[in-house]
């Protein structure tokens, strides 16, 4: 959080925040948007953009909340069981950090 509160100490650096946090979570999103069609997760995608959108922008949010429910009664009415997204949800997060830790380790962070 240092970063963060750091680059937010000016007015041009909350901007700059702000675009920088649309730019990744809005591409994100429109990468999920394009794997709801084609093969992948794209509503986990989906909902993973609106998060990152969602830490600067209050629209995200109430966007997130509602995609959530929808993917949830969507998941309801295929029957998936209760524990198979759960284990989604935990490789998509166990895959995101290793991710991040390789390009961390790679110096690319």
């Amino acid at each position: 959080m240092r970063i963060r509160s750091w680059i937010k100490k000016t007015k041009a650096g909350r901007f700059f925040w702000r675009v920088v946090i649309g730019l990744v979570g809005g591409a994100i999103t429109v990468f999920g948007a394009i794997a709801l069609v084609g093969p992948g997760p794209g509503i986990l995608i989906v909902i993973a953009g609106l998060g990152i959108l969602a830490t600067e922008f209050a629209w995200a949010a109430r966007v997130m909340v509602r995609t959530r429910t929808y993917a949830q009664k969507a998941a309801d009415k295929v029957g998936i069981p209760k524990w198979v997204q759960l284990a989604l949800i935990a490789g998509v997060a166990v895959l995101s950090i290793l991710i991040i830790l390789y390009l961390y380790a790679t110096g690319n962070i």
